[in-house]
Protein backbone atom coordinates (compact mmCIF):
# COMPACT_ATOMS: atom_id res chain seq x y z
CA UNK A 1 0.00 0.00 0.00
CA UNK A 2 1.37 3.45 -0.72
CA UNK A 3 2.65 5.38 2.31
CA UNK A 4 0.06 8.12 1.84
CA UNK A 5 -2.78 5.61 2.09
CA UNK A 6 -1.35 4.06 5.27
CA UNK A 7 -1.12 7.49 6.90
CA UNK A 8 -4.71 8.27 6.02
CA UNK A 9 -5.94 4.96 7.51
CA UNK A 10 -4.02 5.52 10.74
CA UNK A 11 -5.49 8.97 11.11
CA UNK A 12 -9.02 7.61 10.68
CA UNK A 13 -8.45 4.90 13.31
CA UNK A 14 -7.18 7.36 15.92
CA UNK A 15 -10.08 9.66 15.31
CA UNK A 16 -12.62 6.90 15.93
CA UNK A 17 -11.08 6.03 19.36
CA UNK A 18 -11.16 9.60 20.76
CA UNK A 19 -14.88 9.50 21.62
CA UNK A 20 -15.74 12.68 19.84
CA UNK A 21 -12.48 14.09 18.70
CA UNK A 22 -11.53 15.99 21.97
CA UNK A 23 -8.12 15.14 23.46
CA UNK A 24 -8.07 13.45 26.92
CA UNK A 25 -6.31 15.49 29.60
CA UNK A 26 -3.38 13.86 31.30
CA UNK A 27 -3.51 13.25 35.10
CA UNK A 28 -6.55 13.46 37.67
CA UNK A 29 -8.62 16.58 38.24
CA UNK A 30 -10.66 16.37 41.62
CA UNK A 31 -13.28 18.68 43.33
CA UNK A 32 -12.20 22.25 44.22
CA UNK A 33 -11.82 22.80 48.08
CA UNK A 34 -12.88 26.15 49.67
CA UNK A 35 -10.89 27.66 52.60
CA UNK A 36 -12.87 27.77 55.92
CA UNK A 37 -14.23 31.16 56.90
CA UNK A 38 -12.57 32.89 59.87
CA UNK A 39 -14.56 32.97 63.15
CA UNK A 40 -16.99 35.79 63.87
CA UNK A 41 -17.12 37.75 67.13
CA UNK A 42 -20.20 39.41 68.61
CA UNK A 43 -20.28 41.86 71.52
CA UNK A 44 -23.11 43.05 73.71
CA UNK A 45 -23.70 45.91 74.42
CA UNK A 46 -23.42 46.67 70.72
CA UNK A 47 -20.84 48.91 69.11
CA UNK A 48 -21.64 52.56 69.73
CA UNK A 49 -24.43 51.88 72.24
CA UNK A 50 -25.29 54.83 74.48
CA UNK A 51 -26.95 55.01 77.91
CA UNK A 52 -26.21 51.37 78.73
CA UNK A 53 -27.44 50.40 82.21
CA UNK A 54 -24.48 49.82 84.55
CA UNK A 55 -26.01 46.60 85.85
CA UNK A 56 -25.80 45.01 82.39
CA UNK A 57 -23.03 42.49 81.78
CA UNK A 58 -20.61 42.60 78.85
CA UNK A 59 -20.89 39.43 76.76
CA UNK A 60 -18.40 38.49 74.03
CA UNK A 61 -19.11 35.39 71.90
CA UNK A 62 -17.22 33.64 69.09
CA UNK A 63 -18.79 31.54 66.31
CA UNK A 64 -16.65 29.23 64.19
CA UNK A 65 -13.71 29.37 66.57
CA UNK A 66 -12.55 29.98 70.16
CA UNK A 67 -11.88 33.20 71.99
CA UNK A 68 -8.18 33.69 72.64
CA UNK A 69 -8.29 37.15 74.20
CA UNK A 70 -10.92 39.45 75.69
CA UNK A 71 -10.00 42.73 77.38
CA UNK A 72 -12.62 45.25 78.47
CA UNK A 73 -11.31 48.58 79.71
CA UNK A 74 -12.58 51.86 81.08
CA UNK A 75 -9.59 54.17 81.10
CA UNK A 76 -6.82 52.22 82.81
CA UNK A 77 -9.16 49.87 84.67
CA UNK A 78 -9.72 46.36 83.35
CA UNK A 79 -13.13 44.77 83.87
CA UNK A 80 -13.06 41.29 85.39
CA UNK A 81 -14.76 38.48 83.49
CA UNK A 82 -14.93 34.73 82.99
CA UNK A 83 -14.59 32.51 79.90
CA UNK A 84 -16.88 29.49 79.71
CA UNK A 85 -15.66 25.90 79.37
CA UNK A 86 -16.16 25.87 75.58
CA UNK A 87 -13.93 28.91 75.14
CA UNK A 88 -16.58 30.59 73.00
CA UNK A 89 -18.32 32.92 75.48
CA UNK A 90 -16.88 35.53 77.88
CA UNK A 91 -19.03 37.36 80.44
CA UNK A 92 -18.09 40.20 82.78
CA UNK A 93 -18.39 39.46 86.49
CA UNK A 94 -18.73 42.99 87.86
CA UNK A 95 -21.05 45.92 87.40
CA UNK A 96 -20.12 48.79 85.12
CA UNK A 97 -19.55 52.36 86.19
CA UNK A 98 -22.13 55.00 85.24
CA UNK A 99 -21.23 57.70 82.72
CA UNK A 100 -18.21 55.78 81.42
CA UNK A 101 -16.97 54.75 77.96
CA UNK A 102 -15.81 51.14 77.67
CA UNK A 103 -13.56 49.60 75.02
CA UNK A 104 -13.80 45.90 74.18
CA UNK A 105 -10.87 44.17 72.47
CA UNK A 106 -11.41 40.55 71.43
CA UNK A 107 -9.50 37.97 69.40
CA UNK A 108 -10.65 34.55 68.23
CA UNK A 109 -8.95 31.76 66.24
CA UNK A 110 -10.36 28.94 64.15
CA UNK A 111 -9.62 26.78 61.11
CA UNK A 112 -10.11 29.82 58.94
CA UNK A 113 -7.53 31.88 60.79
CA UNK A 114 -7.70 34.63 63.43
CA UNK A 115 -10.27 37.39 63.84
CA UNK A 116 -9.93 40.60 65.83
CA UNK A 117 -12.60 43.07 66.90
CA UNK A 118 -12.67 46.38 68.79
CA UNK A 119 -15.95 47.80 70.05
CA UNK A 120 -17.00 50.72 72.24
CA UNK A 121 -20.09 51.64 74.24
CA UNK A 122 -21.03 54.16 76.94
CA UNK A 123 -23.00 53.68 80.12
CA UNK A 124 -25.72 56.08 81.15
CA UNK A 125 -25.04 59.13 83.26
CA UNK A 126 -27.28 58.94 86.35
CA UNK A 127 -29.75 61.65 87.22
CA UNK A 128 -28.66 61.22 90.85
CA UNK A 129 -25.40 59.83 92.21
CA UNK A 130 -25.21 57.60 95.27
CA UNK A 131 -21.92 57.75 97.17
CA UNK A 132 -20.50 56.75 100.55
CA UNK A 133 -19.58 59.95 102.38
CA UNK A 134 -18.41 58.44 105.67
CA UNK A 135 -17.24 55.18 107.18
CA UNK A 136 -16.82 55.15 110.98
CA UNK A 137 -14.56 54.09 112.62
CA UNK A 138 -12.02 54.09 109.80
CA UNK A 139 -9.18 56.49 110.57
CA UNK A 140 -6.03 55.29 108.85
CA UNK A 141 -3.83 53.36 111.26
CA UNK A 142 -6.44 53.37 114.04
CA UNK A 143 -6.64 50.34 116.33
CA UNK A 144 -10.19 49.44 117.32
CA UNK A 145 -11.85 47.61 120.17
CA UNK A 146 -13.54 44.23 119.80
CA UNK A 147 -17.01 45.77 119.98
CA UNK A 148 -16.46 48.20 117.11
CA UNK A 149 -19.30 48.61 114.62
CA UNK A 150 -18.98 49.66 110.97
CA UNK A 151 -21.16 52.71 110.37
CA UNK A 152 -21.73 53.65 106.71
CA UNK A 153 -23.36 56.94 105.72
CA UNK A 154 -24.55 57.79 102.20
CA UNK A 155 -24.94 61.16 100.54
CA UNK A 156 -28.65 60.66 99.81
CA UNK A 157 -31.57 58.45 100.89
CA UNK A 158 -31.40 54.84 99.69
CA UNK A 159 -34.68 53.46 98.31
CA UNK A 160 -33.58 49.99 97.25
CA UNK A 161 -31.84 49.09 100.49
CA UNK A 162 -31.61 45.40 99.61
CA UNK A 163 -29.65 46.12 96.41
CA UNK A 164 -27.22 48.39 98.25
CA UNK A 165 -26.86 46.04 101.23
CA UNK A 166 -25.94 43.16 98.90
CA UNK A 167 -23.06 45.32 97.65
CA UNK A 168 -21.56 45.77 101.15
CA UNK A 169 -18.84 43.25 101.98
CA UNK A 170 -17.05 42.50 105.27
CA UNK A 171 -14.09 40.10 105.16
CA UNK A 172 -12.31 39.28 108.42
CA UNK A 173 -9.14 37.31 109.03
CA UNK A 174 -11.03 35.61 111.87
CA UNK A 175 -14.60 35.53 110.56
CA UNK A 176 -17.67 35.65 112.78
CA UNK A 177 -21.32 36.02 111.73
CA UNK A 178 -22.55 39.59 111.38
CA UNK A 179 -25.39 41.61 109.89
CA UNK A 180 -26.31 45.10 108.70
CA UNK A 181 -29.07 47.17 110.26
CA UNK A 182 -30.56 50.25 108.60
CA UNK A 183 -31.05 53.01 111.18
CA UNK A 184 -32.19 55.59 108.60
CA UNK A 185 -32.57 55.93 104.84
CA UNK A 186 -28.99 57.21 104.69
CA UNK A 187 -27.18 55.12 107.29
CA UNK A 188 -26.57 51.41 107.83
CA UNK A 189 -24.54 49.76 110.62
CA UNK A 190 -22.74 46.42 110.74
CA UNK A 191 -22.48 44.47 113.97
CA UNK A 192 -21.14 41.00 114.62
CA UNK A 193 -23.08 38.30 116.49
CA UNK A 194 -20.41 38.33 119.20
CA UNK A 195 -17.39 40.54 119.76
CA UNK A 196 -14.70 40.50 117.09
CA UNK A 197 -11.90 38.01 117.80
CA UNK A 198 -8.98 40.15 118.94
CA UNK A 199 -5.82 40.97 116.95
CA UNK A 200 -6.92 40.85 113.32
CA UNK A 201 -7.67 42.90 110.22
CA UNK A 202 -11.13 43.38 108.78
CA UNK A 203 -11.69 44.59 105.22
CA UNK A 204 -14.86 46.54 104.43
CA UNK A 205 -15.79 47.21 100.80
CA UNK A 206 -18.83 49.03 99.44
CA UNK A 207 -19.12 47.78 95.85
CA UNK A 208 -21.89 50.22 94.99
CA UNK A 209 -20.60 51.42 91.61
CA UNK A 210 -23.31 50.48 89.12
CA UNK A 211 -25.90 49.62 91.80
CA UNK A 212 -29.34 51.10 91.18
CA UNK A 213 -30.56 52.42 94.53
CA UNK A 214 -33.71 54.11 93.26
CA UNK A 215 -35.28 55.64 90.13
CA UNK A 216 -32.54 57.44 88.24
CA UNK A 217 -30.07 56.89 91.11
CA UNK A 218 -26.92 54.79 90.73
CA UNK A 219 -23.83 54.17 92.82
CA UNK A 220 -20.83 55.87 91.25
CA UNK A 221 -17.73 54.57 93.03
CA UNK A 222 -16.57 51.74 95.27
CA UNK A 223 -15.06 52.40 98.70
CA UNK A 224 -12.76 50.17 100.77
CA UNK A 225 -11.29 50.45 104.26
CA UNK A 226 -9.17 48.13 106.37
CA UNK A 227 -10.03 48.06 110.07
CA UNK A 228 -7.51 46.86 112.65
CA UNK A 229 -9.00 45.09 115.65
CA UNK A 230 -6.62 45.19 118.60
CA UNK A 231 -6.69 43.57 122.03
CA UNK A 232 -9.91 42.75 123.82
CA UNK A 233 -10.19 45.64 126.29
CA UNK A 234 -13.32 44.91 128.36
CA UNK A 235 -14.18 46.94 131.44
CA UNK A 236 -16.85 46.03 133.98
CA UNK A 237 -18.38 48.72 136.16
CA UNK A 238 -20.40 47.65 139.19
CA UNK A 239 -22.38 50.64 140.38
CA UNK A 240 -23.33 48.95 143.67
CA UNK A 241 -19.76 48.07 144.66
CA UNK A 242 -18.35 51.30 143.16
CA UNK A 243 -15.59 49.52 141.20
CA UNK A 244 -14.38 49.34 137.63
CA UNK A 245 -12.27 46.35 136.57
CA UNK A 246 -10.38 46.67 133.29
CA UNK A 247 -9.23 43.53 131.48
CA UNK A 248 -7.05 43.14 128.42
CA UNK A 249 -7.39 39.81 126.61
CA UNK A 250 -8.88 38.41 129.81
CA UNK A 251 -6.12 39.62 132.14
CA UNK A 252 -6.96 42.15 134.85
CA UNK A 253 -4.97 45.31 134.12
CA UNK A 254 -6.47 47.69 136.68
CA UNK A 255 -9.10 47.82 139.39
CA UNK A 256 -10.39 51.35 139.92
CA UNK A 257 -12.62 52.78 142.65
CA UNK A 258 -15.33 54.87 140.99
CA UNK A 259 -18.42 56.91 141.73
CA UNK A 260 -21.45 56.60 139.42
CA UNK A 261 -24.70 58.53 139.03
CA UNK A 262 -26.39 59.51 142.28
CA UNK A 263 -29.75 58.34 140.88
CA UNK A 264 -31.84 61.06 142.54
CA UNK A 265 -33.56 61.39 139.15
CA UNK A 266 -33.58 59.23 136.04
CA UNK A 267 -31.36 61.81 134.36
CA UNK A 268 -28.74 61.34 137.06
CA UNK A 269 -28.90 57.53 136.90
CA UNK A 270 -26.05 55.79 135.10
CA UNK A 271 -27.32 53.51 132.34
CA UNK A 272 -26.73 49.77 132.70
CA UNK A 273 -25.75 47.64 129.75
CA UNK A 274 -23.03 47.15 127.17
CA UNK A 275 -21.47 50.47 126.22
CA UNK A 276 -18.74 51.11 123.68
CA UNK A 277 -16.11 53.81 123.96
CA UNK A 278 -16.76 56.38 121.22
CA UNK A 279 -14.37 59.31 121.56
CA UNK A 280 -12.21 61.12 124.07
CA UNK A 281 -11.30 64.67 125.02
CA UNK A 282 -8.97 66.47 127.38
CA UNK A 283 -10.55 68.65 128.57
CA UNK A 284 -14.29 68.34 127.92
CA UNK A 285 -16.81 70.98 128.98
CA UNK A 286 -19.94 69.34 130.44
CA UNK A 287 -23.12 71.40 130.69
CA UNK A 288 -26.41 70.22 132.16
CA UNK A 289 -28.77 69.38 129.29
CA UNK A 290 -31.89 71.49 128.85
CA UNK A 291 -30.89 74.04 131.48
CA UNK A 292 -29.48 77.53 131.38
CA UNK A 293 -27.51 79.47 133.98
CA UNK A 294 -29.70 80.22 136.98
CA UNK A 295 -31.98 77.19 136.46
CA UNK A 296 -32.20 74.64 139.28
CA UNK A 297 -29.72 71.85 138.65
CA UNK A 298 -27.64 73.85 136.15
CA UNK A 299 -23.96 72.98 136.04
CA UNK A 300 -20.96 73.65 133.84
CA UNK A 301 -17.93 71.50 134.58
CA UNK A 302 -14.56 71.28 132.83
CA UNK A 303 -13.29 67.71 133.15
CA UNK A 304 -10.02 66.11 132.13
CA UNK A 305 -9.25 62.79 130.48
CA UNK A 306 -12.84 62.08 129.48
CA UNK A 307 -13.82 59.01 127.40
CA UNK A 308 -17.38 59.05 126.04
CA UNK A 309 -19.51 55.91 126.39
CA UNK A 310 -22.96 57.18 125.31
CA UNK A 311 -24.61 60.03 123.43
CA UNK A 312 -26.63 61.04 126.50
CA UNK A 313 -23.54 62.50 128.15
CA UNK A 314 -21.95 59.58 129.99
CA UNK A 315 -18.16 59.52 130.23
CA UNK A 316 -15.44 57.84 132.21
CA UNK A 317 -13.48 60.87 133.40
CA UNK A 318 -11.24 62.36 136.05
CA UNK A 319 -13.11 63.78 139.04
CA UNK A 320 -10.74 65.12 141.71
CA UNK A 321 -13.75 66.67 143.51
CA UNK A 322 -15.29 63.24 144.22
CA UNK A 323 -12.22 61.27 145.33
CA UNK A 324 -13.74 61.03 148.79
CA UNK A 325 -16.74 59.16 147.36
CA UNK A 326 -14.96 56.95 144.84
CA UNK A 327 -15.21 53.35 145.95
CA UNK A 328 -17.82 54.33 148.60
CA UNK A 329 -20.81 56.18 147.15
CA UNK A 330 -22.43 57.34 143.92
CA UNK A 331 -22.49 61.13 143.66
CA UNK A 332 -22.13 62.00 139.96
CA UNK A 333 -24.66 63.29 137.41
CA UNK A 334 -24.47 59.92 135.62
CA UNK A 335 -20.83 59.70 134.54
CA UNK A 336 -18.23 57.31 135.91
CA UNK A 337 -16.00 59.43 138.15
CA UNK A 338 -12.45 58.16 138.63
CA UNK A 339 -9.29 59.27 140.38
CA UNK A 340 -7.27 61.54 138.03
CA UNK A 341 -4.48 58.97 137.96
CA UNK A 342 -6.86 56.15 136.95
CA UNK A 343 -8.78 58.32 134.49
CA UNK A 344 -5.57 59.28 132.69
CA UNK A 345 -4.49 55.65 132.46
CA UNK A 346 -7.87 54.68 131.00
CA UNK A 347 -7.74 57.64 128.61
CA UNK A 348 -4.24 56.71 127.43
CA UNK A 349 -5.27 53.09 126.74
CA UNK A 350 -8.52 54.02 124.99
CA UNK A 351 -9.57 52.63 121.59
CA UNK A 352 -12.86 53.35 119.86
CA UNK A 353 -15.03 50.27 120.19
CA UNK A 354 -13.66 49.06 123.54
CA UNK A 355 -16.34 47.48 125.73
CA UNK A 356 -17.61 48.97 129.01
CA UNK A 357 -20.23 46.80 130.76
CA UNK A 358 -22.15 48.60 133.49
CA UNK A 359 -24.32 46.73 136.00
CA UNK A 360 -26.30 47.69 139.06
CA UNK A 361 -28.85 50.31 137.99
CA UNK A 362 -32.51 50.20 136.93
CA UNK A 363 -31.98 52.42 133.88
CA UNK A 364 -31.02 50.34 130.81
CA UNK A 365 -28.95 51.83 128.03
CA UNK A 366 -31.01 52.34 124.88
CA UNK A 367 -29.66 50.42 121.86
CA UNK A 368 -29.49 53.64 119.83
CA UNK A 369 -27.94 55.75 122.57
CA UNK A 370 -24.45 56.28 121.20
CA UNK A 371 -22.99 52.93 120.17
CA UNK A 372 -25.29 50.89 122.38
CA UNK A 373 -25.86 48.40 119.57
CA UNK A 374 -24.97 45.42 121.74
CA UNK A 375 -28.08 46.06 123.80
CA UNK A 376 -30.05 44.26 121.10
CA UNK A 377 -29.80 40.51 120.74
CA UNK A 378 -28.33 39.48 117.43
CA UNK A 379 -31.74 38.06 116.45
CA UNK A 380 -33.32 41.48 117.01
CA UNK A 381 -30.42 43.26 115.35
CA UNK A 382 -30.86 41.27 112.14
CA UNK A 383 -34.46 42.40 111.84
CA UNK A 384 -33.15 45.76 110.71
CA UNK A 385 -31.50 44.23 107.63
CA UNK A 386 -33.14 44.80 104.24
CA UNK A 387 -32.25 41.17 103.47
CA UNK A 388 -33.92 39.72 106.55
CA UNK A 389 -36.31 36.86 105.82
Amino acid sequence: MPIAALAAAAALLLGSCSGGGEPVASGFQGHKQEKPAPPTISVAPAEGAKRVRPDKRVVVAASGGRLEKVVVRAGGKVVNGRLDASGTRWRSTERLRPGTTYTVEAQATGDGGPTQLTSRFTTLKPQNELAVIDVTPAIKGEILGVGAPIIVTFNRPVEDKAAVERALEVEAEKPVPGAWRWVSDRQVIYRTARFWPAHQKVRFTARIAGVRSGPGTWGVRNVSHTLRIGAAWISTVNVKTHTMVVRKDGKVMRTMPISAGKATTREYTTTSGIHLTMERGNPVVMISPGRKPGDPGYYREVVNHAVRISSSGEYVHAAPWSIHAQGRANVSHGCINAHPRDAKWFYDNFHRGDVVKIVGTDRPLEWNNGWGFWQLSFKEWKKGSALAT
